[in-house]
């Protein structure tokens, strides 16, 4: 007879860290987000930082007064989020990603590539895969509109995945935290193309930790066809999945074959990279050329183009004021990606909280070492952290593990 047993490791059993919502947090958020207004020369950035500055600043006042966090979170929500949002559709202005994913969805539905043939300066450059022209749909068949502007697709996008990667009953909260926090409100506001890919990696690691392999092989592959940043989760799942088959206990019975998790791992990577290449091969075999010059060489730095892409971090650095710097930043680069991998082979993650874990770092060590990056991707292992952090409640069953009991 078979039985289904919850896995619940230690770790599960502890209450999840509470997010930050007091006035000191709020302060801060205020702080930053006013810095971006004296430091940014892009206006939709000026225009959020204005309006989040003070949304944050009341939500700050508020909490200081003893306030519920729910108060004060829906209005920093208000101010970091919604009010510029509006405003900035209203009078159409929006961050430059914004523009490139409308305009790659008309050349989809044009040309049957979502890439220029011919990219001169760099705004003429898509440097996301083919995926990423599904958010710009709505605007190339409706025409240009508040309703259509595709910031509003990826946005929703996002915190639909997210909140479906956080248990039931609890998601209200984290939801607002997360969409309050400067780093998700900003590209919520202003347009960003990192938080759809980051709210599906969480999704497809949810899905992965409860055992539901194909679904999370269609949640990873759907970001994989979005942008490269994506892929490192794929691995990190099939790892997490395979590690169930150890914690199984005992070997498969004769004539049994692999046992249920080690297929479940195979599956869900084979799904994932189905789907990915369903989505992904149409518009690059048509266009071998335009997709490796838009995907590959442009966010290398391997066209005459130059990406605006930039932070002070050890990657531009290197490739900016070092003689062969590029080259040291992608060996950096490879050699932090094979340390990862080895990690997934020789200590693969138990539970969706390590492997959300592992796979922030891999991504802050990519972004660290991309010799084209901006403080902006590092939504990726935040979200993944926060989700991490909130993910691993009490009572909830990451594995579900088949135990076969022999009557005697």
């Amino acid at each position: 007879m078979a039985t289904t047993t919850p896995l619940t490791p230690s770790d599960q059993r502890r209450k999840p860290p509470p997010l930050p919502a007091d006035a000191l947090w709020w302060a801060l958020c205020a702080a930053a987000a006013l810095g971006l207004v004296g430091c940014s020369s892009l206006g939709p950035h000026r225009v959020w930082g204005t309006a989040a500055g003070a949304g944050y600043l009341a939500a700050a006042l508020l909490a200081s007064r003893g306030r519920s966090p729910r108060t004060a979170g829906a209005v920093a929500v208000t101010g970091a989020v919604l009010l510029p949002l509006l405003w900035l559709l209203a009078v159409d202005r929006a961050q430059l990603e914004v523009r490139v994913v409308a305009r790659s969805a008309g050349l989809l539905l044009a040309e049957g590539t979502p890439y220029l043939q011919r990219p001169v300066v760099p705004e003429d450059f898509n440097p996301y895969l083919p995926g990423m022209a599904v958010f710009g749909l709505p605007e190339a068949v409706a025409g240009p509109g508040p309703l259509t502007d595709p910031r509003l697709w990826m946005g929703a996008a996002f915190l639909g995945a997210f909140a479906l990667a956080l248990p039931a009953g609890s998601r209200s909260a984290p939801l607002r935290w997360i969409a309050a926090c400067p780093l998700v409100a900003l590209p919520l506001a202003v347009g960003g193309v990192d938080l759809p890919v980051a709210g599906l990696m969480c999704l497809g690691l949810a899905l992965a930790g409860q055992g539901r392999a194909g679904a999370a092989g269609l949640a990873l592959g759907a970001a994989a066809a979005l942008k490269w940043t994506a892929w490192p989760a794929i691995p990190v799942a099939v790892a997490l999945l395979a590690a169930a088959s150890r914690s199984a206990g005992r070997p498969a019975d004769r004539g049994e074959g692999r046992r249920p998790a080690d297929r479940a791992a195979a599956r869900c990577g084979l799904v994932a990279l189905l789907t990915a290449a369903a989505l992904v091969l149409p518009a690059a075999l048509r266009e071998p050329g335009a997709f490796r010059a838009h995907v590959v060489d442009f966010p290398l730095g391997l066209t005459d183009a130059v990406s605006s892409a930039a932070s002070p971090l050890p990657g531009h650095l290197l490739a900016t004021h070092v003689p062969g710097g590029r080259t040291l930043a992608l060996l950096l680069l490879g050699v932090s990606a094979l340390l990862i991998a080895l990690s997934l082979l020789l200590r693969p993650p138990a539970t969706t909280a390590e492997a959300a874990a592992r796979l922030a770092l891999g991504l802050l060590l990519a972004i660290a070492f991309m010799p084209a990056s901006r403080f902006g991707y590092l939504v990726h292992p935040l979200v993944l952290a926060v989700w991490a952090a909130l993910r691993e409640t009490p009572g909830h069953t990451l594995f579900l593990r088949v135990r076969k009991q022999v009557s005697r």
